[in-house]
């Protein structure tokens, strides 16, 4: 054990002897995330941009946007005719209504009022927006009509007073009638599983906290095959060969030494996603060391295999590098994976990151536990096992 820890301090003394290393192991990571998590939640808001123009500025055209405003579909963005049509021609949005002047009068006469829809030709956002603009004005119409059969019947038991007390009645009615068609119970009802959804638990800054970890600390861990690269080149291994340290000591010492170092990494950058970030790491203590535990020795046993394959120490920093941040990329550390095309999501299955971000999400998007994280981690000892098998019968001193 002794020797083991020897290896593991020389190694990680050596490691850190440079300053640029603590760049690498904390300085960076911190930056990878917070750009990482801006880039993800720059888009707030999923919905169409919907230009709109209130020349009328009555109480009615105020109605009409409210609903707007409500939709799912459609996000109203007001400005003057000249703003909205200047921004309509730099394509800053598929869909621009005006609402013209006139027409609460128009609506008190029973005369019909057109509203001014345009929209980019051949835009598939801008068809949704005119739908939901339609709708919108189903939604208002019916609320309007119901208010004018109550006004009329009230009118018919007892005529008002004056046009204010008619104007309050038509008023309060349309009130009632679109709070009541608003509450209205769904005629079908789509029933499952009692469950949290998952935008209850999603943010940008959970992308960008379990991506950083998987990042950060994989390619180091790849690293680890410039350590073997170096000392074969050196003749250190070599030298080894009369030390009374046998090669299962030596590799043990090595990614002891470096799966050590990867676990402390991985709980910084996980308090700092905790406190700074908002990323809730901490709600199941066993199943967040569990994941680290496995991607770690999945990530140093693929250095180690690595290690075996690199002729120099300029080969194994280039290859670690290379495939780091490619197994990175198509593991979703840097985008959900379900951005990607369906054939890719079933190719990256057999990347080791991609089961720590499955694991990792499992703790931090969806709140699970334990249990919910054991399929992944089972996977990333599978690829343990393998990557070290490979790697011990590959290993030469020369």
């Amino acid at each position: 054990m002794n020797k083991i820890l020897a290896i593991a301090f020389k190694d990680n003394f050596v490691r850190f002897s440079s300053p640029g290393e603590w760049l690498f192991f904390l300085v960076l990571p911190v930056i990878f995330s917070v750009v990482i998590g801006l880039a993800t939640g720059a888009q707030t808001d999923s919905r169409i941009a919907l230009l709109v123009v209130d020349q009328d500025g009555g109480e009615l055209a105020r109605d009409l946007i409210d609903v707007l405003q409500d939709s799912k579909t459609v996000a109203v963005r007001e400005y003057l005719l000249s703003e909205a049509e200047e921004k309509f021609r730099e394509r800053q949005a598929p869909a621009m209504l005006v609402i013209p002047a006139g027409l609460a009068e128009a609506q008190a006469g029973g005369e019909e009022v057109e509203l001014q829809f345009t929209e980019a030709a051949g835009n598939v956002d801008a068809v949704a927006a005119r739908q939901a603009v339609q709708a919108a004005l189903g939604s208002l119409g019916r609320a309007l009509q119901a208010a004018g059969v109550s006004l009329t019947a009230a009118a018919e038991i007892r005529p008002f007073a004056d046009q204010a007390a008619r104007d309050a009645f038509f008023q309060d009615g349309k009130d009632k009638a679109a709070a009541l068609f608003a509450d209205q119970p769904e005629r079908i009802l789509v029933t499952g599983p009692a469950q949290k959804a998952e935008e209850d638990f999603w943010r940008p800054n959970t992308q960008a906290s379990a991506g950083t970890i998987v990042t950060w600390v994989f390619i180091p861990l790849l690293a680890i095959s410039e350590f073997f690269a170096l000392e074969r080149q050196l003749g250190t291994l070599r030298r080894m060969l009369s030390a009374p340290v046998s090669k299962a000591v030596y590799l043990l010492g090595t990614i002891t030494g470096q799966l050590g170092t990867a676990l402390l990494q991985m709980l910084i950058l996980a308090g700092f996603g905790t406190l700074l970030l908002g990323v809730s790491w901490w709600h199941d203590l066993a199943a967040t060391l569990t994941i680290f535990l496995a991607f770690g020795l999945a990530s140093v046993a693929f250095g180690t295999m690595l290690g075996t394959f690199v002729k120099t120490q300029g080969q194994a920093s280039g290859l670690s590098l290379a495939l780091g941040m490619s197994m990175a990329l198509l593991g979703g550390c840097w985008y959900p994976l379900e951005l990607f095309p369906e054939f890719v999501q079933k190719a990256v299955l057999v990347l080791p990151t991609t089961w720590a971000m499955m694991g990792m999400n499992d703790i931090v998007l969806r709140g699970q536990g334990l249990a919910a994280v054991l399929p992944e981690a089972g996977a990333l000892l599978g690829f343990a096992v393998v990557f070290f098998t490979v790697g011990v019968l590959r290993f030469r001193y020369e």
